[in-house]
């Protein structure tokens, strides 16, 4: 069965195992009617032309093919995913024709599935679910903070350019300043301890840096930051103040509840054996991940990353390998991340980067050593939950031809 998804009325065609059309391409309706009604036709056709067998077949398109998975799942169908890509290039195969249609989707679908050509999608559930849930909203509201603190340098970059000089960073006490003196003409006329008093209102700042307070009280003196439009750019900077606080409390509470979730699970204790791996980098590693039992062999991990090597070699042209970056792209950012601050405080990721680099035969820049060690920590954090063992850094490194005599 080939689906083609959309918002309110999916597309499906059934064919059988030599791709003749069975029933040709009809609607289903994004509802409880609609999939019962599509469940009765499967089993119906399965009646009617003798088989005993049905796989659905989907293109993946946002988020609305969820709710199919987890009915078909209920039912005991199995659901897979062709690659997009594939059904753009191969939709010209039977009728020569670059015309696109829903019902003509569905067909080609089907007949990839028919062919082999798809993969098998992981529902999630339980724990799974709720950390990829979970992990995905605190994103959203990290990326939300960051818009925020954008528009808040970009106000006082008109109004207070010389706050930067002072508060680098929004802290405590810079929120603080930006509640009760927004202004340069704020501070003019005021005392010194006048100003640390209205900053001891603000919440959370009991003791304000005076340093910073005089320093700050000087710059207004010469301030050239606008005069103009003062009343409503008030407002706007009370609002953003008040929307980056919230965000943070948020964010905070979040990924508290998401660490005590992820506490319960069976792998958390032996990735925390793992020098440079926090609880907040177990929680997206988890959400991206779920489970390292459900991976036979790492070199899925590494598929599902995006970091397996493509070149594109003709002839005598020998190309270069790059990575594919054909995977999920935060799964891939998060390892990226990790691995800066690993390479500094574990010792075994260190000197393993130390000999890519440096070594005498294909020696790596050092981008492509952490893309390569990106590869590796997926190896070891594959052995580490599926063998239920500590992460042994003499161990991985042995596992390096030549590496103890280089280290």
């Amino acid at each position: 069965v080939g689906m083609d998804i959309a918002k309110k009325k999916h597309y499906a065609c059934f064919v059988d195992e030599r791709g003749r059309v069975l029933k040709k391409p009809f609607p289903v309706l994004q509802s409880r009617e609609g999939l019962e009604w599509l469940y009765q036709c499967i089993v119906e056709a399965m009646k009617e032309f003798g088989k005993t067998e049905v796989i659905v077949g989907i293109e993946p398109t946002g988020h609305y093919w969820l709710n199919l998975a987890y009915f078909l799942d209920e039912k005991g169908i199995p659901l897979v995913m062709t690659n997009p890509m594939h059904v753009k290039r191969s939709k010209e195969l039977d009728d020569n024709l670059p015309t696109k249609h829903d019902a003509k989707d569905a067909l080609v679908i089907a007949r990839l599935v028919k062919d082999g050509r798809f993969s098998y999608p992981r529902i999630l559930k339980g724990m799974e679910a709720e950390l990829r849930v979970g992990a995905t909203f605190r994103s959203k509201l990290v990326e939300e903070q960051g818009a925020i603190r954008n528009q808040m340098i970009r106000w006082l970059d008109r109004y207070f350019p010389e706050f930067s000089q002072v508060f680098p960073s929004f802290g405590k006490m810079a929120l603080a300043v930006l509640e009760y003196t927004p202004f340069p003409s704020d501070l003019a006329g005021k005392e010194l301890e006048e100003v640390l008093a209205l900053y001891r209102q603000s919440e959370g700042l009991q003791s304000p840096q005076k340093p910073k307070a005089k320093k700050l009280m000087e710059l207004a003196q010469h301030s050239i930051g606008v005069t103009e439009g003062q009343q409503m750019a008030r407002i706007e900077i009370a609002t953003l103040v008040r929307r980056y606080r919230q965000l943070e409390e948020e964010i905070e509470a979040l990924t508290e509840q998401l660490i005590e979730l992820v506490q319960t699970s069976v792998e958390y204790e032996w990735l925390k054996t793992v020098p440079g791996l926090g609880d907040a980098t177990i929680v997206e590693l988890l959400s991206e991940i779920g489970s390292f039992s459900h991976y036979q062999d790492p070199r899925q991990l590494i598929k599902l990353a995006g970091l397996t090597l493509r070149e594109h070699s003709s002839g005598q042209h020998k190309g270069q390998k790059r990575i594919s970056k054909r995977g999920r792209r935060r799964l891939r950012a998060l390892l990226f991340r990790v691995m800066m601050p690993m390479i500094r405080h574990n010792e075994a990721f260190r000197q393993l980067h130390d000999y890519y680099t440096t070594r005498p035969d294909n020696p790596l820049r050092k981008k492509q050593s952490i893309v390569v060690l990106c590869g590796k920590l997926l190896k070891v954090l594959h052995a580490v939950c599926t063998k239920h063992q500590a992460f042994d850094a003499k161990r991985m490194m042995q596992d390096i031809f030549g590496l103890e005599t280089a280290a």
